[in-house]
């Protein structure tokens, strides 16, 4: 019996060819593809970059540490500072050195963390640009 033009034994054929019509659209995708990303990749803006040495440098920067005690009183290099002015003296005459010292602070575990964050505003209003804390790692007390 015969349905639409087809017969019982067209079940059993099976189809030899490959069909080569998914195999072009894929080559046809790849080729638009890349015929549009090769001019974008080969397109380069001109820029004169800045030339620099691999030599070490030379001079390296100090390292000044401000302490803060339990009390809030600070430390210049473990020298006891008097007052608040003294502190941005020191901070005034470390900004103005070239190349300008990195600031290591450390503030005592018991201290307000308000004169901590003084400590840091004055760095900043001073010129300070490069401020770090240390700490303990835990468990070594």
């Amino acid at each position: 019996m015969a349905h639409g033009g087809f017969t019982d034994n067209d079940d059993n054929d099976m189809l030899s060819e490959i069909n080569m019509i998914p195999l072009i659209d894929v080559m046809l995708v790849l080729l638009i593809v890349f015929i549009i990303t090769v001019p974008v990749m080969k397109h380069a803006v001109n820029i004169d970059l800045p030339r620099a040495s691999n030599e070490k440098e030379l001079v390296k920067p100090e390292t000044v540490r401000l302490s803060v005690d339990a009390d809030g009183n600070y430390h210049w290099n473990e020298q006891k500072l008097a007052d608040d002015n003294a502190l941005q003296g020191h901070l005034a005459a470390a900004a103005s050195q070239n190349p300008q010292p990195d600031l290591h602070i450390r503030g005592d575990r018991a201290v307000r963390y308000e004169r901590v964050a003084q400590a840091m505003a004055a760095a900043q209003q001073a010129g300070v640009k490069k401020i770090g804390f240390v700490t303990e790692p835990a468990g070594t007390r």
